[in-house]
């Protein structure tokens, strides 16, 4: 059998929970890479701080994150799409069910290898890397050591290297230009926006410290990538690119979605489309930011807002799923034991 762990941000699942899913973020080093010893007491303070000030964000949102049971509907649908020789689960990175309870709801079952799948279509140390990471942790320390495995991913991604007990593990480290993926984001905004050609597409995807674009993260790279080839598929129609989500007082990839969505409505733009592109469920960087401060905001100014929802369960991402969990397995049938 194998078994597949789609990974997630995760989300607070009450009011209770933004406080203490606010610290598991902020205590990760992949994200923010600060002296140990002073991490953990700094990420206290700062998700006491920010839980105060975000509190109304789930509170307009029904008092939590839909994510959770959005990504467990990924699942089931996958699950339903691979059949009865896969085991499909959900590890969420900063809020329940965690990695471990992923692993150890996995290991009931007679388990031969693991695919890694991330819901995150490009790459980031701080999103796929910080979950990989994760995994690792707990892989290590809930199975004993055996055999270290090169195995190789989809044509154009990495190299994965992991030590391994009795199971193989795979992992898919991005898929920003898979065609199926790319295939589900046209079909999704057509279903959502018939009339297309009216429109200008804003796209909008979470921003990240320049400093970690500077250390060689592709994130930015493949997400610029991912539109232009959404692009391909409607001829003539305007768009651009902005970053959302900021933040502390650092530099951040720019240009802001709100920057950009202000500037379209001064210069006359009466049409606008947002697209969240590096997202594939809901929360509240979707619920709140986009619909509730910008999609506010732009119909204020009389401007024919439209925003169009995350790929969630629609049938060709589910579609691009399988086919990343088979390819991946297929491309790595040559494994080498390394001694």
């Amino acid at each position: 059998m194998t078994g597949v762990i789609l990974f997630n941000m995760g989300g607070p699942d009450s009011l209770e929970a933004i406080q203490p899913f606010l610290y598991n973020l902020f205590s990760d080093h992949d994200i923010i890479r600060l002296p140990k010893p002073i991490q953990k007491p700094l990420a206290w303070l700062i998700s006491n701080i920010r839980a105060k000030k975000t509190k109304h964000y789930y509170q307009l949102m029904g008092g939590k994150s839909p994510q959770k049971e959005q990504t467990q509907a990924q699942a089931d649908a996958l699950q339903k799409a691979l059949g009865e020789d896969f085991k499909v689960v959900v590890a969420l990175r900063y809020w329940h069910p965690l990695t471990e309870r992923a692993l150890k709801e996995l290991m009931q079952y007679p388990i031969k290898r693991l695919v890694l799948l991330p819901l995150y279509p490009q790459y980031s140390r701080t999103t796929t890397g910080s979950s990989f990471n994760e995994f690792d942790r707990v892989f290590r320390r809930l199975t004993p050591k055996g055999k270290h495995f090169t195995l190789t991913t989809l044509k154009g991604q990495e190299k994965s290297y992991y030590y391994t007990s009795y199971i193989l593990v795979y992992k898919v480290n991005c898929y920003y230009n898979h065609p199926t993926y790319i295939k589900a984001m046209v079909e999704n905004i057509c279903e959502h926006l018939p009339n297309w050609q009216e429109y200008f597409f804003l796209f909008t995807a979470h921003s990240l410290p320049v400093s970690i674009i500077k250390e060689g993260d592709p994130y930015q790279r493949q997400t610029e990538e991912t539109v232009r080839l959404i692009m391909e598929h409607f001829p003539g129609v305007k768009h651009a690119l902005g970053y959302q989500s900021k933040v502390g007082p650092t530099k951040w990839l720019e240009p802001f979605t709100d920057k950009l969505l202000e500037e379209l409505i001064h210069s006359g733009v009466k049409k606008i489309a947002v697209i969240p592109v590096s997202f594939t469920c809901e929360h509240s960087e979707t619920l709140y930011e986009l619909d509730h401060l910008y999609g506010s905001m732009a119909r204020q100014k009389g401007v024919d807002f439209v925003r169009i929802p995350t790929l969630k369960t629609h049938p060709t991402y589910i579609q691009a799923l399988k086919e990343l969990t088979l390819q991946t397995i297929s491309s790595c049938e040559n494994i080498k034991a390394i001694s």
